[in-house]
């Protein structure tokens, strides 16, 4: 059996003089292409690699695809051991290098599930070369991609629960099964599986579901779970628990935890509850009282949410550090959590530089009218008004919003990629949030697809309803290829009518990427998909002659309409 390796040939191949002027055989060997490599080269090695992987090696079109589309590093060591005098020749070259060179598809593999090239060394097989030779590890990754889980998401889960790729036959499947008997949906499962890779490891989570059980007592459904956990995340449920019986050991009636957990999610699905961990224990620590820290926040919870326990934590640092008693600085943060929570105090030297006096001084005034405190927090960074009016200003406060830089040269082209009103951009990203989808990855989607948001809200909201209730796919599909919501309707609705057709005579497999079935060109498509049947040809024409009759742009016809569609 082969051992695994990477892209390059064992350094004891020697290669005959005539192949050494196209291939080398060692890194010292390589001369690297340009820095830059052309958008259709990189594309004709794609097509070369899953032609290789699909025609070759056999795997099935969907995989070889995704997997030739989502490993650019793997692609690209391996486009460096051609020595070519142009790019246009990559596509031939690596399709006659990849005939007498075997790779070690795990490399590629592993790169497509969104793992980093620094983390796949460590998990790559011992002694196995080729997927096949894992069967376990395919039938169980396709069963996570049949339940509709992003495929570049499932790195995460082979990362934290390797394990879950050598159940045997209908294992995995079962366990996904006992989870919607819990009463979860689909979407919620996807979710939770795809934060917490750990809950398929074993039985039913214990933890799990006794958070679950207090959750739902507390007035949260399912859907609520889904939208308050954030992908990048990892969740410790045993934390969580301990955390929810220690509000109750501090006195928190039912009423008024259930209110500041579906108002304030993220103190608890946050790091699995260690912010308030935190807090409670500084304040409890300089002898706040329970009391004190049960009024605290149940009166002001938003000190939970974005940076604001840690704002207190750095006042309590600034109160101590001139010389306050620590029963008066829990005192002051107790009264005035608002103040201290929503922006950082000024260093005490440099107050007491800009003041010009003592740390007793400075001590006893704030001890004896603490709101003085609201005068020494650092300034809000609010982005000032440009030149051109309001509406370019408000389009500045989204992008800061989204995460680019003022005055940054991402920023500039984000201006000019996103078009409308600041107002009307939040209207639309809204629009993706309120559909169930975190924020944090709504904003990266969104940076990754800006299009998406040049497109009024109503057309958003129909092509997410036809994914989600027509099609049959969950929302966070749109994770994995938010360039869906850049597509036309038409297009959308003609591709998939087809496949629907191709599905009724067993040509079509029940659930395909959106990528497979919307990205590649209208000659591929017709390729890979038209051409699966005899008929197909003549059905294509007919439902392209349907769409351009009955289409409307900017409008998805729902599915009755594609159902009715005449066959052959």
């Amino acid at each position: 059996m082969l051992a695994a390796c990477s892209c390059a040939a064992p350094p004891s191949r020697r290669a005959s003089p005539s192949s050494a002027k196209k291939i080398a055989n060692s890194p010292s060997q390589i001369r690297p292409l340009q820095a830059r490599i052309p958008r259709l080269a990189i594309a004709d090695a794609q097509r070369a690699l899953c032609e290789y992987l699909h025609l070759t090696r056999g795997l099935h079109f969907a995989d070889a695809e995704h997997l030739s589309k989502n490993s650019p590093a793997f692609l690209r060591r391996l486009i460096a051991r051609l020595q070519l005098a142009e790019h246009a020749e990559i596509g031939k070259s690596l399709a006659k290098y990849l005939r007498y060179h075997p790779i070690n598809e795990f490399e590629p593999f592993l790169e497509s599930l969104g793992l980093k090239h620094s983390e796949i060394p460590s998990l790559l097989p011992r002694r196995l070369f080729f997927l096949s030779d894992d069967s376990a590890l395919l039938r169980n990754f396709n069963v996570l991609c049949s339940y509709g889980l992003p495929r570049g998401k499932i790195g995460k889960i082979y990362k934290e629960a390797k394990e879950i790729f050598e159940y045997p036959h209908g294992v995995l499947s079962s366990k996904l099964a006992a989870y919607e008997a819990l009463g979860l949906g689909i979407p919620t499962v996807i979710k939770l599986v795809g934060c917490s890779p750990s809950l398929l490891i074993g039985g039913v989570d214990r933890d799990f579901l006794r958070v679950l059980g207090r959750l739902q007592a507390a007035g949260t459904s399912h859907d609520w779970i889904r939208r308050c956990l954030p992908e990048e995340n990892s969740y410790d449920w045993s934390r969580m628990l301990e955390l929810l019986q220690f509000l109750d050991q501090l006195g928190f009636e039912e009423d008024d935890l259930g209110r500041l957990i579906r108002d304030h999610p993220r103190f608890l699905f946050e790091d699995s509850g260690k912010k308030i961990d935190a807090l409670v224990a500084m304040l409890l620590k300089l002898g706040g009282g329970i009391d004190g820290v049960v009024r605290l926040l149940t009166l002001n919870p938003r000190i939970l949410d974005g940076p604001g326990v840690k704002n207190i934590h750095q006042s309590m640092n600034f109160l101590l550090a001139i010389g306050l008693e620590s029963e008066r600085v829990a005192q002051i943060l107790c009264a005035l959590p608002q103040v201290l929570g929503s922006s950082p105090l000024k260093k005490p030297e440099f107050v007491l530089s800009t003041m010009e006096i003592e740390r007793a001084e400075l001590c006893a005034m704030i001890a004896q009218d603490p709101y003085r405190l609201s005068g020494l927090v650092e300034p809000n960074q609010s982005p000032t008004k440009k030149p051109g009016g309001n509406h370019l200003h408000e389009k500045t406060v989204f992008l800061l919003k989204l995460g680019f830089v003022e005055n940054s040269d991402e920023m500039v082209s984000a201006m000019r990629k996103f078009r409308g009103r600041g107002d009307q951009l939040q209207e639309r990203f809204d629009c993706l949030v309120a559909a169930g989808l975190d924020c944090h990855a709504v904003a990266a989607i969104v940076k990754e697809a800006p299009p998406m948001l040049n497109q009024r809200t109503a057309v958003l909201r129909q092509k997410i309803e036809y994914l989600v209730n027509d099609l049959g796919y969950p929302v966070e599909s749109l994770l994995s290829f938010p360039t869906y919501l850049c597509y036309s309707p038409r297009r959308i609705k003609l591709r998939f009518a087809m496949h629907g057709w191709l599905k009724q005579r067993g040509k079509g497999k029940e659930m395909v990427s959106l990528s497979t079935i919307l990205a590649g060109s209208n000659a591929r498509f017709v390729n890979y998909f038209v051409n699966r049947h005899p008929d197909g040809p003549e059905q294509w024409e007919r439902l392209s002659q349907r769409e351009e009759k009955m289409g409307t742009p900017g409008r998805v016809a729902p599915a009755s309409t594609m159902k009715s569609l005449p066959v052959t």
